[in-house]
Order: structure tokens, then C-alpha cells, then sequence
């Protein structure tokens, strides 16, 4: 996917938020296990944060600047 090369140039910060054993984040757990190596190494200075708690729904969050904006993860993203 081409857009994964681009993200750091709006892109200023990426935070996964996730349970780590919530059905309804599996998504998100295989989200990221798939693609945190191609963004990372396509985008070595974005900073890309993953937090797992307990009970959490899974979000996205994307920070351009000032502002930012949430996802809410679902099944269709897989």
C-alpha cells in the first residue's frame, strides 16, 4: 500500500490504543502486528505509539499539528 510511505508528510503522530485480550480489538492487535514494521521502517521519524489497557474500546488517533483526529477500529479494517 503506497499510502504508508507517505504518512509523515501530515501526519505528525500515530497512537494505537487497544485491550490486549478484548475481542473487540482484534482488529486492532492485527492491525498493528501486521503493519508497525512497513510504517515504521517507510516512516522512521513518526512517532508511533501503542497502548494496551485493560477494557479499552480499540481507537486510532492521528495527530496533524494542532489537531487531531480519533478512528474507531472495526472488523472491516482486517
Amino acid at each position: 500500500m503506497a499510502w504508508r510511505g507517505h504518512l509523515s508528510r501530515s501526519v505528525k503522530e500515530l497512537r494505537f490504543l487497544y485491550c490486549q485480550t478484548s475481542p473487540a480489538s482484534l482488529s486492532a492487535r492485527e492491525f498493528v502486528h501486521r503493519n508497525y514494521k512497513d510504517l515504521k521502517t517507510l516512516n522512521p521519524k513518526l512517532p508511533i505509539l501503542i497502548r494496551e489497557c485493560s477494557g479499552v474500546e480499540p481507537q486510532l488517533w492521528a495527530r496533524y499539528g494542532k489537531f487531531a483526529l480519533s478512528l474507531r477500529f472495526c472488523a472491516c479494517l482486517r
